[in-house]
């Protein structure tokens, strides 16, 4: 078996080779002057098993996927698992308006056609998985890589953006062995929204806020204002995927007193390998 992989997420394809103990074989990738995407693996021939490794964030990506599975078999490849780190279109998973597309529907059943096996990482909504049309589906958290990550670093709460990522500061908090709480908005005006932990003091502690996705890191950076305010020591913040739009990541470097993410997207501040849990699922 090998490790397979094009212009993305190389270094998590790097780690879970390493720990797998197989070969990294990354593909040669170029654009053409139209822009369409040219991918080679430069082999004779290749096992007839690969873990192939690639985002389908943005579009380009996905359209590298499917020719890296093409080019894979090609090569003899008769089995292919696929590892998504980030899974683009994750979150429209229903028709919120008459005549959408159901773009989760559409990109599962499409990799489902050129692979066997799939497992992403901590998707928005994990049960879009049902619709991978092949069994083995998995999708895989990243709590245990970020709490070890911060395991040595102080920290005395962990903090949720919102109840529905609970479970995930949970666990967070459970590898660091500290309490966690999630953080409630209440409206003050219609200007005017305040932002505090729901039950928890956080005056004199080590928070850690973690979510899933910081896209514009609005909420991180309101909330770490607010828990510095309130009395907080230290604020740091970590997320699985960090997409960091539109300047986000200086603004969270101004305000956080560490910002962190994992290498699911390659950023400054991919510091957190999720390749152990990717190896344990594989």
């Amino acid at each position: 078996m090998k490790v397979l992989c094009g212009s993305t997420s190389k270094n998590l394809a790097c780690d879970l080779a390493h720990l797998t103990g197989v070969e990294c074989v990354q593909a040669i990738t170029r654009r053409f002057p139209d822009g369409e995407a040219y991918v080679r693996f430069q082999r004779e021939d290749l096992d007839k098993e690969a873990i192939i490794v690639q985002n389908t964030y943005p579009d380009t990506n996905l359209v590298e996927l499917f020719l890296l599975c093409d080019a894979a078999k090609g090569l003899g490849v008769e089995k292919i698992t696929c590892v998504i780190p980030y899974f683009g279109y994750a979150r429209q998973d229903r028709r919120f308006d008459t005549g959408e597309a159901l773009s989760a529907q559409v990109m599962l059943r499409h990799i489902a056609l050129e692979t066997d096996r799939l497992i992403t990482v901590d998707l928005h909504k994990p049960d879009i998985l049902r619709w991978f049309t092949k069994p083995g589906a998995k999708d895989i958290g990243a709590a245990p890589a970020i709490g070890e990550y911060f395991m040595d670093k102080q920290i005395d709460l962990v903090l949720a953006p919102d109840k529905g990522a609970s479970q995930r500061a949970a666990d967070v908090a459970h590898i660091i062995g500290c309490s966690n709480d999630h953080l409630t908005k209440t409206r003050l005006s219609g200007t005017e929204v305040k932002i505090t932990p729901s039950k928890l003091d956080a005056r004199g502690r080590n928070v850690l806020i973690v979510d899933d996705i910081i896209s514009t890191g609005g909420t991180i950076v309101a909330a770490t204002n607010e828990l510095k305010r309130l009395g907080a020591k230290n604020v740091a913040a970590a997320c699985t995927h960090g997409l960091f739009v539109d300047g986000a990541l200086n603004r969270l470097r101004g305000v956080t007193d560490e910002i962190a993410c994992t290498n699911t997207l390659e950023s400054p501040v991919s510091l957190i390998s999720v390749a152990k849990e990717v190896a344990k699922a594989l």
